[in-house]
């Protein structure tokens, strides 16, 4: 039930995502809330690997699903990671990592720090 908030595609990994988020992520960016995004924010990327479309040589459509990951915004619970906790989808739970596991995805998203640690570009306004 969750709403596009944006895609990319990553020449670094060979991948496409598409970024989506919760109610309150959707609220947020259709406001302009977003810097910094509020506590229950949940941000969930769908990932695939890219490949051309086998009929039509200058289109780049998804390939193989490779993940699902997502970001939780709690200020308080995640204060040590910048507001966000970091997880993944095994089966059909998501399973939220501990701090160590959180250390390399938080690192990955320090650059953002002034866009609350969040690389998406929601054009929902």
């Amino acid at each position: 039930d969750w709403r596009l908030l944006g895609v990319s595609l990553r020449h670094d990994k060979n991948s496409m995502r598409a970024i989506v988020g919760n109610d309150v992520a959707i609220a947020a960016a259709r406001t302009g809330k977003t810097k910094p995004w509020p506590d229950g924010t949940i941000i969930a990327k769908i990932k695939w690997g890219e490949r051309k479309h086998p009929n039509w040589e200058q289109a780049t459509v998804p390939g193989e699903f490779t993940a699902a990951e997502a970001m939780v915004k709690d200020s308080k619970k995640y204060a040590e990671t910048g507001g966000w906790g970091f997880g993944i989808w095994e089966g059909k739970t998501l399973k939220m990592y501990d701090k160590e596991k959180s250390a390399p995805c938080f690192a990955c998203h320090l650059p953002m720090k002034d866009s609350d640690y969040v690389y998406t570009l929601p054009n929902l306004q």
